[in-house]
């Protein structure tokens, strides 16, 4: 059977391709007796075996148009999967029950309806719950089946796209409704499959493939099987879905890997769209069994090899001045949804990043959220209309703006807009807020709405003023929101934070690139004496020979004791404060575990640690926490949703381990 369905698609690729030589080109290639062999033997191939393709010569008594997408209720809801970039939660979902690896096809989702042996309706997923009505434009499809050797009903879903090599083709001569050619072959699906009138989808070589069985072929044997389902559609003429079937109960990491890299390699020669790979059981009882949420199902798991991409409008460019002086720009942009979460803003970077897409307010752009966390403008679509957007004034202070121009790590030039007033509001309350956070001095009660209060008042003037709000605890407890026992809270909280130690306090001091990591590497290069610490700052001590550290970071330290400002905040303040001593703040020894000496790098949203809890647990170890993946790495730490540094780490054969396996390894 399928035999005979693979030559009627030859004789229909062959049938058409003489039909344009003969009727659009004027240049007969074959005689008439020859066309009409070829035609009356796939004519007698569709009656033995009951199949008629689209795009079939016998079918081509034209389309009809509509004059509006008529709405179509799914009955059994289509929804997505939840998405990873992380191979081993694929690796972890395997693990519950046997399931398949398939292509994630890039195009658009789509349900075909089949009654007594006839395609009765077709329709788009919509929004899961309500699509729309296409029909019309089967017809015009290269490879659907109009009419199958199966009576009963048949309820099938898969994806319609789009060839790259055909879309590499077509691209350049086709429009979309806004005049602009389509982007991507997923673009152009999507376009042609909504399309009116069929005679427009009909040169832009739609394909359908199925990738589930909803409805029918519950008679076969194992019908629980949804890779025999999909493979009892192949005599029906249908191109399903490429796949593989793990055969091993749990496969291990590097099968994992083999497998999506042997499919990627087949959509490559096959020139088939895809964004990534999809894991999901085999078994539809099983399957029914996990259950869904309002936007996903819980059988399975999209391995998305890139971000998604979604198409907005850029409104507004807002500057905020940084504690550091610097106007850092973030984007406005009509709101869109990615992975379940509205997303309306996000950070560009500084005047290069702008510069270099050229965005304007009114521009089109294209937004994902980097590894599904990080919002992140990543394209322009409306080039060739900037015009300068740095502010003149500082939208605090009304200060005059200028451009500091820097060469980065790899060459390029990095511009960026500075306020120059020191004593800019917003600047002196970000330094502030900074002091006072979680990783710094940790002052509960001390929001950046009571912070820019109490320096409006003047209660606070320098970091040390902070230490005797009690000087003015008449005048606030007359202020709105606080009263006794507020205040008390907010001064237990300060007379907590005046037991610190050298990370505290260095993070506190804001310098730059020195963060929780960095200050835990130097507490313990220094043994958590800030003397020690004090004289190689302002001495010649070379810290760029230390793990991580480089030379921008050497300069930063010394460049910031070089300050007497600096320096004399720096010894005044510490007279705040009481330190741990060098015996309470050594590292604790541990016994022999295999971390110890090795540098380790944590990525992804861990279950047990935050990002600073799992690089303390490393130091502990007796380890070095890393900031990024490079030969040097031992281990990486990988939890939910990590991103380039998994793929780095796999490409440099770095041993990877899940939360749960460095936890079992220091148990």
């Amino acid at each position: 059977m399928e035999q005979k369905i693979t030559r009627m698609k030859q004789l229909i690729q062959n049938l058409n391709k003489h039909r344009n030589a003969y009727y659009n080109l004027n240049a007969p290639t074959i005689t008439d007796q020859e066309y009409d062999r070829l035609y009356d033997e796939l004519a007698a191939l569709e009656k033995e075996t009951g199949v008629i393709l689209s795009y079939s010569p016998t079918q081509t008594v034209g389309y009809y148009p509509v004059s509006s997408l008529a709405k179509v209720t799914h009955p059994h809801r289509l929804l997505s999967l939840d998405k990873t970039k992380q191979v081993s939660e694929i690796c972890a979902l395997l693990t519950r029950n046997p399931a398949l690896l398939m292509l994630k096809l890039d195009g658009l989702t789509t349900k075909l309806v089949y009654e007594n042996g006839k395609l009765l309706q077709a329709s788009t997923r919509g929004d899961g719950e309500t699509g729309e009505d296409i029909t019309h434009n089967i017809p015009a499809y290269r490879n659907v089946p109009l009419t199958i050797p199966y009576t009963k009903r048949l309820v099938i879903t898969g994806e319609s796209y789009i060839h790259a090599d055909d879309f590499l083709r077509l691209k350049d001569t086709l429009f979309d409704s806004s005049g602009k050619p389509y982007r991507n072959a997923r673009n152009l699906a999507a376009g042609s499959v909504r399309s009116l009138n069929p005679e427009k989808c009909a040169p832009r070589c739609v394909y359908f493939s199925p990738f589930h069985v909803l409805e029918g072929l519950e008679e076969i044997p194992h019908s629980d099987s949804r890779k025999l389902r999909l493979s009892s559609l192949k005599p029906f003429g249908f191109d399903i879905c490429p796949y593989i079937a793990l055969t091993d109960p749990v496969p291990s990491q590097e099968q994992v890997q083999e497998a999506i890299e042997q499919l990627r390699k087949e959509a490559t020669e096959k020139q088939i769209p895809i964004d990534g790979i999809v894991a999901i059981f085999d078994s539809l009882s099983y399957s029914k069994s996990c259950g869904s949420t309002g936007h996903h199902y819980k059988d399975g798991l999209a391995y998305k090899f890139e971000d998604e991409q979604y198409e907005t409008v850029l409104r507004d460019i807002e500057w905020t001045p940084t504690r550091s002086g610097e106007i850092a720009p973030v984007g406005v942009f009509d709101t869109v949804e990615i992975d379940g979460c509205k997303v309306s803003r996000a950070s560009l970077h500084n005047l290069t990043f702008i510069k270099g897409l050229e965005l304007v307010p009114g521009c089109r752009i294209l937004v994902s959220k980097r590894n599904m966390i990080i919002p992140h403008i990543e394209e322009n679509l409306d080039r060739g209309r900037y015009h300068d957007i740095v502010p003149p004034l500082c939208p605090c202070c009304s200060s005059k703006t200028w451009i500091c121009r820097k060469k980065a790590s790899d060459g390029r030039i990095i511009e960026t807009v500075h306020c120059g007033n020191p004593s800019c509001d917003t600047q002196i309350l970000r330094k502030y807020e900074h002091f006072t956070g979680k990783k710094a001095m940790n002052i509960e009660g001390l929001s950046s709405a009571t912070l820019e209060r109490f320096l409006d008042l003047g209660y606070i003037m320098s970091f040390q003023d902070l230490y005797h709000l009690d000087r003015y605890r008449e005048q606030i407890l007359q202020l709105e929101g606080f009263g006794e026992k507020s205040f008390d809270r907010l001064w237990d909280s300060i007379q907590k934070s005046r037991h610190t130690d050298f990370v505290r306090y260095l993070v506190a001091m804001d310098i730059p690139m020195i963060g929780r990591t960095k200050s835990r590497i130097l507490n313990e290069i220094f043994q958590g004496s800030l003397d020690d610490f004090e004289a190689a700052a302002a001495g010649d001590y070379d810290f760029s020979t230390l793990e991580d550290f480089g030379e921008i970071l050497n300069h930063n330290i010394h460049s910031w004791f070089s300050d007497e400002e600096n320096l004399h905040l720096w010894k005044e303040l510490q007279k705040e404060f009481t330190f741990e001593s060098k015996e309470e703040n050594t590292m604790k020894e541990t016994r022999e575990n295999p971390f110890r000496g090795r540098t380790v790098v944590a990525t992804g949203k861990l279950e047990h640690f935050t990002r600073d809890g799992i690089n303390t647990k490393i130091l502990e170890l007796g380890g070095k926490p890393g900031s990024s993946v490079t030969k040097k790495t031992d281990y990486l730490i990988c939890g939910e949703k990590a991103g380039s540094k998994l793929s780095k780490a796999q490409e440099l054969g770095i041993p990877v381990l899940t939360e749960q396996e460095f936890l079992d390894m220091i148990a």
